[in-house]
Order: structure tokens, then C-alpha cells, then sequence
């Protein structure tokens, strides 16, 4: 194996962005019943940005994957 990953077309790259966005949304929805819904939304957006940087990082481009120097305070905090 070479090592080189083919580029997805726009539309199919767009398409599975989609779907994993849903993905992490059907799994932390769980935490929906407990009015943490504008936390879900806002982890949901870090994991995708998480998740790109790590196919970009599988592809051979030279990034962190990681998003954040510390971890984010608890809600409750």
C-alpha cells in the first residue's frame, strides 16, 4: 500500500459529513432528557471538527487532531 488516499468528490465527502454528524447525534442524544441539548449541539460540532482532523491527519497532512489544550469545565461547574 502506498500510503496516498484518492480525494472523495465534494458531494460524497459533504454526504458523510452528514452522516457522521448524525451518528454522534443519535449517540449522545441520550443526554437530550436532561436539558443539556445546547451542550450536545456545541460537542457535536467539536467532534466533527476532531473527527476532520483526523482524516486529514490519515491522508498525510501534518496537523494535531486535537481541538483543545484542556479539558472544557462541566456543566455543572
Amino acid at each position: 500500500m502506498s500510503g496516498k488516499y484518492n480525494r472523495l468528490p465534494e458531494a460524497q465527502y459533504k454526504k458523510l459529513l452528514f452522516q457522521t454528524r448524525g451518528q454522534f447525534d443519535a449517540i449522545l442524544n441520550v443526554f437530550d432528557c436532561y436539558g443539556l441539548k445546547p451542550y450536545i449541539d456545541q460537542a457535536i460540532e467539536e467532534c466533527m471538527k476532531v473527527t476532520e482532523n483526523f482524516g486529514q491527519i490519515v491522508r498525510g497532512d501534518d496537523k494535531p487532531v486535537h481541538i483543545l489544550d484542556k479539558p472544557k469545565r462541566r456543566v455543572t461547574e
